[in-house]
């Protein structure tokens, strides 16, 4: 008598195949969670990598062929794509498909997506916290989501089973699951995610604008600080300039907020106010071993030794 598990998906889609896509590619063929991987690229270039990467079964140029059978259809594309790939895979999905997404906002990815989609087929937007300023299909692996969150945003009414389905398979890719509200997902995402990238990509250009002289020491004698935002301003800039479009009303109010708080630290460096400084930087320092204890810390590249930063 066999003990082989059956997969849990027939047949999975993924819509895009860069950083994310790829890393979905990997996981799910090492965790043999579906019985057949195929991916969509527009890019003849990619096409061709990605099929000598051999982490997908097939790759094709449109979403309609590829999504042809899926039970699950992952979206990993920037989200300004989303509606126009819903518009077009929609007349080949078939009844009991479960939609999904990676995308970093939740409400506008429900507004694009929903309402394209056919009765029968169930939608759970998704969002791995996790990923790292590398793009493109070689940059994946599959440790990616490794104790790593994946929250899932399901309009009211959504089906319970697809919703348990797909939660089980983002837990099989080893990540943690919560459930939110979009609302919720981008109120927390525009402070915890999108604000530091706004704050990253504004430091990096104001070095940028700095004197030739001055730019040349600023590569040459760049601290931790200054690196780490570096590192972040690397990322994608197309699926950042989509995301903050898209969660323009949260990012704006956090970006209030901080702006207020700014002030507040500027005033006390130039009053000497130490009291101030000191004790705002020990409840930050809180937050950070916060963090680390609960192993969110590091790059998210799980193949790193010293992923915690410890």
């Amino acid at each position: 008598m066999s003990d082989t598990k059956e997969p849990l998906f027939n047949r999975i889609a993924l819509i895009g195949i860069g950083l994310i896509g790829s890393s979905l590619a990997r996981a799910t063929k090492q965790r043999g969670l579906a019985g057949e991987i195929v991916a969509c690229a527009r890019s003849k270039a990619t096409r061709d990598i990605v099929m000598e990467l051999g982490i997908v079964d097939a790759v094709y140029e449109t979403p309609v062929e590829a999504v042809q059978d899926a039970d699950l259809i992952i979206l990993c594309t920037p989200v300004s794509t989303y509606a126009d790939l819903a518009q077009a895979m929609s007349p080949a999905l078939k009844p009991g498909t479960i939609v999904s997404d990676v995308g970093s906002v939740k409400e506008s990815v429900i507004r694009d997506v929903g309402p394209h989609l056919p009765d029968g087929v169930h939608f759970v937007p998704g969002h791995p916290i996790a990923g790292t300023e590398h793009s493109g299909p070689e940059a994946g692996f599959a440790e990616l989501f490794d104790g790593r969150w994946c929250i899932l945003t399901p309009p009211v009414g959504t089906n319970a089973a697809a919703l348990a389905k797909i939660t089980t398979y983002w837990e099989a890719l080893g990540s943690m699951v919560e459930i939110m509200t979009p609302h919720h997902h981008d109120k927390v995402l525009a402070i915890t995610s999108h604000l530091p990238h706004l704050i990253a990509y504004t430091i990096v250009g104001t070095a940028t604008d700095l004197e030739e002289s001055q730019q040349a020491d600023v590569v040459k004698f760049s601290a931790g600080g200054f690196r780490d935002f570096t590192r972040i301003a690397a990322s994608d800039p197309i699926m950042w300039r989509d995301v903050f479009l898209n969660n323009r009303e949260a990012v704006l109010e956090m970006l209030q907020r901080f702006s207020e708080d700014l002030s507040v630290l500027q005033r006390a460096v130039r009053w000497g106010e130490g009291d101030i400084l000191e004790d705002r930087f020990r409840k930050t320092r809180d937050i950070r071993r916060g963090i680390v204890d609960a192993h969110q810390a590091g790059t998210f590249d799980a193949r790193e030794p010293d992923n915690d930063g410890n």
